[in-house]
């Protein structure tokens, strides 16, 4: 039998876990447009930042980290204060388990209890899987910005999609 599988609230000390997931996409795909791979020190900054005014989640099983999701600012202005940007991120050998939805699920409740109003998720395209999940999540595309991002030597376009919270 498999240990439990537990969702809960990011720490510092998930910061490795969470890079080991991080850094190969970074390295080696255009799913975010961060070129460089943040060190440990940003990481656990990012999970203690994230924790403040928004929500920062892990699976975990066994001591191991096999997922997270998180939500942050979408725009400084204060009238976008209740909307969000998330994204959600799956060790390999756990992507399509069903460990991507949990860790959503767990996502859109912890910001209601923090009256957040929408949750937007900007997806490099072209994208079918991480479009699929999303708008299996209730999400809806919104808008497309062609060719925003460069990586790789390739320009790329972002899809934006919305889920009212």
């Amino acid at each position: 039998m498999a240990p439990p599988l537990t969702i809960r609230a990011a720490t510092r000390g998930d910061a490795p876990g969470v890079l080991a997931i991080y850094a190969p996409i970074v390295e080696s795909s255009a799913i975010t447009f961060e070129t460089e791979t943040p060190s440990l020190d940003e990481i656990e900054a990012r999970i203690e930042r994230g924790l403040v005014d928004y929500a920062w989640l892990v699976a975990e099983q066994d001591g191991a980290v096999l997922g997270y999701a998180y939500a942050g600012m979408l725009r400084l202005r204060t009238a976008y204060r209740a909307a969000v940007e998330t994204s959600v991120y799956i060790a390999p050998g756990k992507q399509r388990s069903g460990l991507a939805s949990q860790l959503y699920q767990a996502l859109f409740a912890a910001l209601a209890r923090r009256e957040f109003h929408t949750a937007l998720a900007a997806i490099t395209l072209p994208n079918e899987a991480s479009v699929r999940f999303h708008e299996t999540q209730g999400f809806t595309a919104v808008g497309r910005f062609r060719e925003v991002g460069t990586k790789f030597g390739q320009w790329h376009d972002v899809g934006w999609w919305q889920k009212m919270l």
